[in-house]
């Protein structure tokens, strides 16, 4: 069967227009630079994959309404998990993203929660208070966070259960790390995947993992895991480009995936190379030529 894959989760970014102070020059040198629509659309053509979802990666409105734009210009991105500032007025906020030419592909919401000095910001009153007006605006919830904040994430999709949650690359399995550390996001994951209300990401493995020297085979404690909790019907691919090339490239990361999902029936390769993001984020079925 041939496979047709969905990629749920890259990024573009303009430095000059959306710093992004997180890279450095010296040891992320690859990915130093501006990435556009038209890069990924290259990219992602060249594996065969024609529809993807753009997900911010700067805490700021500007941003959302670059990546609308995107859209817009370059059919390859389908949907858009954008920002707005939770603690403000959520809904006027989304009315005004929704209201620019294209704003119909926004689909979802996302907030460096990693990045919070606090790590459990998103279970503050006045951030739930935001999250429940982006779940009844009908938009996802899309979710970063590091494995020690996977039981915040829980008691979060406990605490709004009519709210759809993406967990962004499982949660960041500490793969280099292993030990306790691996068995005690084993135990969040299990625990989180019993929660309906949540789907979860195939991507960003390798960056936790040795960035050069991963291989398949490092990287399938934490999918095969995925897999038994979640099920294939609960996960989708990403690629996390253009932050892959820090890990040996797209198509590298590309291979790997199709080798630790090879075993699955083809229903269940269907559901994760496409059918759960297609779901999740409204995506229409693929283009026939």
């Amino acid at each position: 069967m041939t496979r047709h894959l969905v990629d749920a989760h890259l990024h573009l970014w303009e430095l000059e227009r959306h710093p992004q102070p997180w890279i450095d020059p010296e040891s992320m040198s690859e990915i130093d630079r501006d990435f556009t629509a038209r890069d990924a659309a290259g990219e992602l053509g060249g594996h065969g994959i024609a529809d993807a979802v753009v997900v911010q990666a700067d805490n700021s409105l500007s941003e959302t309404e670059d990546l609308i734009a995107a859209a817009a210009a370059e059919p390859v991105v389908q949907a858009v998990v954008g920002w707005v500032d939770l603690l403000g007025d959520v809904p006027a906020q989304l009315a005004g993203l929704r209201g620019l030419r294209g704003g119909e592909v926004l689909v979802g919401v996302r907030h460096l929660a990693h990045l919070e000095p606090d790590p459990a910001w998103l279970l503050r009153p006045d951030v739930t208070a935001g999250l429940t007006a982006v779940a009844e605006a009908g938009l996802v919830v899309e979710l970063v966070v590091r494995a020690h904040q996977l039981r915040v994430v829980t008691e979060l999709a406990d605490a709004l259960p009519a709210a759809s949650f993406v967990l962004d690359h499982l949660g960041k399995p500490p793969l280099l790390a292993g030990g306790a550390e691996l068995e005690r996001w084993r135990t969040d994951l299990a625990g989180l995947a019993q929660r309906s209300n949540v789907v979860a990401k195939v991507s960003g493995l390798a960056l936790e993992s040795d960035h050069r020297g991963w291989s398949t085979a490092a990287l399938r404690p934490a999918v095969d895991h995925a897999l038994e909790t979640f099920g294939p019907d609960r996960l989708m691919f990403g690629s996390d480009w253009p932050l892959v090339r820090l890990t040996r490239g797209y198509t590298a990361w590309w291979e790997a995936y199709l080798q630790l999902t090879a075993a699955l029936g083809d229903s269940e390769q269907e559901a994760i190379d496409q059918g759960t993001a297609r779901r999740t984020y409204g995506i229409a079925p693929a283009r026939v030529a």
